[in-house]
């Protein structure tokens, strides 16, 4: 009898246990974090002579996303295209879309082939630019050239 009791006893306490946790996990599964909604970034797209990189941050400068060319899978000469720079925007343009971001400030960095096409792949992917700022470092005056050659 005392036998009895004892084994009672455990499966009672083995059946509360069993139930606590199928409780917590459904609280698990009812709480879903949600992603913050931002509706104004900036978009920073640096065109080198051999690549493309696109970043899009939030208005702190958080980065959101960002994509490369060579990420792309683009090799050699081709990274520096206009046809690879669209396709750099159209993968970090699908990356925000669940931030649900809205209007941009686009900030262009560098000389490369890529700069006016990313720009315009930006607007044609449901951005309102905002802004269109080149940053792209420019020296005052720079080091010392080269000394001239004597033919």
């Amino acid at each position: 009898m005392a036998e009895e009791k004892v084994t009672t006893e455990k499966q009672a306490e083995v059946a509360a246990v069993e139930e606590k946790t199928a409780v917590i996990e459904e609280a698990k599964k009812k709480v879903k974090k949600a992603k913050r909604q931002i509706a104004k970034g900036r978009a920073t797209v640096k065109c080198t002579y051999n690549n493309t990189l696109v970043s899009i941050a939030d208005a702190n400068g958080a980065v959101l996303a960002w994509a490369s060319a060579g990420m792309m899978g683009f090799k050699g000469a081709k990274k520096s295209t206009p046809y690879a720079a669209t396709q750099v925007v159209a993968s970090v343009s699908e990356k925000v879309k669940k931030y649900g971001l809205q209007e941009l400030e686009v900030f262009v960095k560098g000389v490369g082939s890529g700069r006016e096409a990313s720009i315009r792949a930006l607007s044609n992917n449901g951005f309102d630019l905002l802004l269109i700022k080149d940053i792209t470092p420019i020296p005052h005056n720079g080091c010392r050239s080269k000394k001239p050659r004597r033919v």
